[in-house]
């Protein structure tokens, strides 16, 4: 029988329920417990596959095509293992399947209610993974924060499974604020008591409290906070800011709350941690023995959210390189081919990220050219593949009108163009090429180097590909096709030979990079860059040269 932890949230948003979520389940599996996260969304839409970057951070694709929460990127990071749809569920989808269901005639001509039919239906996907019989724990955690109405049926669907589960087998942590006051010298702990009694208004009782605090909070705090929220003092969990997402499970380990948890859960016996990887992972990301520069070339620059899965990637290349990445965002909407060469002045390295629509195109193929142009290690991802390919396309085949049927459905010469198995569709929702998929390499090329191996899989999120017809052109001239897919012949890679480091993939590696896996494409790219950076740094100090030498 698995046992069941729903993580909630309460004071504010944005608190880290995923990290403590994440984190709990990482020490819990250095116990040698098969373990698993899901996430479920308060909010209407059915997936966030369509919502604005802006609007909810990036759009996270699992290996069975399911476009998800970014949060599943932090489970699979800290977990090293695979989510699914099953994973993330939203209101939206809740709503669809009842809806569903009652149209069909599943209800018998009953009123269908939230109670009992929407419950149930959370209930159902909330013990799905569970009834699997591959998982020991599943932690669950719960979106938005205590009090916010599109969260109240989620928090009574946990109140009944308290109440038909055995006891030991449902353990609820309860994440809240413990601001500070400056101008008192003070935390105050009265937003959290506040959390707890509107949480257990609905009828859940915490049986766990994590603190997100900026300073220590002392035992008298904790016991303050035990007293009111009717918890032991030793379920009151310091949570101090940390200097990266990565030091928290180490946080939480000496806070206890893996032990608190399994005894809660009547889990008597349990090995020591084995952490030693992660350790060692810590050691190189906060010692690195040198620093390089990135530019990031996207749109959606003033949201980190919108990149997190690319920017945690580069922290795992950049511990394996045994270096510091400095990552400077350049918006492409700016980049003009005027001032491209300041902006991108003093770079050692170039990704452009992927995106959707017209605004900001230009800006990426002048950064595009810059790159190719001046020997700089250049990496696109998906529509930084494209703009690759269309700035290849007229400034060294000479098609000066080449562009994305994306873009500009009337181009003279449409090197990108909409797949078309894609052509006919209407519904924009959960209908792109999604998913993993397979990729041949080309023995010798850069990519084949970099993952050593003629086939792979990665991770797909596009409408848009290569247009074939163009291919021979393209080859002859330079750029080559490294990989392909084997059942469609699609483009996968583009690399140029000559560049000391140029390629553009059409697929997602960063969603599969992980901290004991960082993705091979990352590592590769950070190891070019720290070359350039040498060989930069070893032309204005001399001394430095010779030493090379």
């Amino acid at each position: 029988m698995a046992k069941y932890i729903f993580v909630t949230g309460g004071v504010t948003s944005s608190l880290g329920k995923g990290i403590i979520a994440a984190s709990l389940a990482k020490l819990l599996q250095s116990r040698g417990f098969s373990v698993t996260i899901q996430k479920f969304d308060p909010y209407i839409n059915v997936d966030p596959g369509t919502l604005n970057p802006y609007e909810h951070g990036e759009c996270y694709v699992t290996e069975d095509g399911a476009e998800t929460d970014l949060d599943l990127g932090h489970y699979e990071r800290f977990l090293n293992i695979f989510t699914s749809q099953a994973n993330n569920v939203t209101t939206g989808r809740i709503y669809q399947t009842v809806i569903n269901r009652e149209r069909n005639g599943d209800f018998l001509g009953k009123t269908v209610q939230v109670i009992p039919h929407i419950t149930d239906e959370i209930k159902r996907r909330m013990l799905k993974l569970g009834k699997e019989g591959k998982f020991d724990i599943i932690i669950t955690e719960i979106g938005g924060t205590v009090g916010d109405i599109e969260s109240l049926p989620f928090i009574e669907a946990v109140r009944q499974l308290q109440w038909e589960l055995p006891e030991e087998d449902v353990l609820v942590i309860h994440l809240t604020l413990i601001p500070y006051l400056r101008a008192a010298k003070e935390l105050k702990t009265k937003p959290t008591q506040h959390s707890v009694k509107m949480m257990s208004e609905n009828g859940v009782h915490p049986d766990i409290i994590v603190c997100r605090t900026e300073e220590p909070l002392g035992n008298d705090i904790k016991r303050k906070i035990a007293q009111f929220c009717n918890v032991k003092p030793e379920a009151v969990i310091e949570a101090m800011d940390a200097s990266t997402i990565y030091e928290v499970p180490l946080t939480m380990l000496r806070e206890k709350l893996d032990v608190i948890a399994m005894k809660k859960m009547g889990i008597g016996i349990f090995p020591e941690p084995n952490l030693n990887n992660w350790k060692a992972f810590l050691d190189k990301l906060k010692y690195p023995k040198s620093k390089v520069t990135i530019g990031l070339i996207g749109k959606y620059v003033e949201l980190q959210d919108a990149y997190k899965s690319i920017l945690e990637s580069f922290v795992h290349a950049g511990a394996i390189n045994e270096v510091k990445i400095q990552v400077v965002n350049v918006h492409s909407e700016f980049i003009t081919e005027q001032n491209v060469a300041e902006k991108l002045d003093g770079l050692d390295g170039l990704l452009v990220a992927p995106g959707f629509g017209h605004r900001g195109i230009e800006g990426k193929i002048i950064a595009v050219q810059y790159a190719r142009e001046n020997g700089l290690p250049f990496f696109g991802i998906c529509l930084g593949m494209q703009m690759a390919v269309i700035e290849f396309a007229r400034n060294v085949l000479g098609l000066k009108k080449a562009h994305s049927t994306e873009m500009d459905a009337d181009t003279q010469d449409p090197v990108i163009n909409m797949m078309e198995e894609q052509k006919q569709i209407k519904m924009m929702g959960g209908t792109m090429r999604l998913g993993a998929y397979p990729c041949d390499i080309v023995e010798g090329s850069l990519a084949y180097n970099i993952y050593g191996s003629t086939k792979i899989s990665e991770r797909h999120r596009h409408r848009y590909e290569f247009n074939n017809q163009y291919l021979e052109q393209f080859e002859s001239n330079g750029m080559i096709a490294s990989g392909t897919n084997p059942d469609t012949g699609l483009v996968e890679i583009m690399e140029i030979p000559s560049h000391p480091f140029f390629i553009g993939v059409q697929y997602h590696p960063e969603l599969k990079s992980t901290v004991e896996k960082p993705a091979p494409l990352f590592v590769s790219f950070i190891a070019a860059v720290k070359k350039y950076n040498e060989q930069r740094n070893a032309v204005k100090n001399p001394l430095l040269q010779s030493e090379m030498i």
